[in-house]
């Protein structure tokens, strides 16, 4: 099992900055791919970004360009750099983990809010 602690979600104007963090433990070796995924009001979840254990990355079309994904080397925290923020990248953003043999765990969610 993999328990996911994400932080880092706030308030913030658009077209500011904001970095989301989420932490991995448990079985970390077993992890293949982290991903952010977010869930806006009134909307389905849908997936962000995501960062496999070999560092290949892949973002969505609506942040390419402005949001970051990145790993720490111990591959047990994933950070998501959002730039360029508009109020339209408001939602509760998730911290999934893909495991090897196909299991997903995710973490509880983090608020962003971006005024406009």
């Amino acid at each position: 099992q993999v328990q996911l602690v994400e932080s880092g979600g706030g308030l913030v104007q658009a077209g500011g900055s904001l970095g989301l963090s989420c932490a991995a433990s448990g079985s970390v070796s077993s992890i293949n791919v982290l991903g952010w995924y977010r869930q806006a009001p009134g909307k389905q979840r849908e997936w962000v970004a995501a960062i496999t254990s070999s560092g290949t990355t892949n973002y969505a079309d609506s942040v390419k360009g402005r949001f970051t994904i990145s790993r720490n080397n111990a591959g047990n925290t994933v950070y998501l750099h959002m730039n360029a923020l508009k109020p339209e990248d408001t939602a509760v953003y998730y911290c999934k983990a893909q495991l090897r043999f196909g299991a997903n765990y995710w973490g509880q969610g983090t608020h962003v809010t971006v005024s406009s």
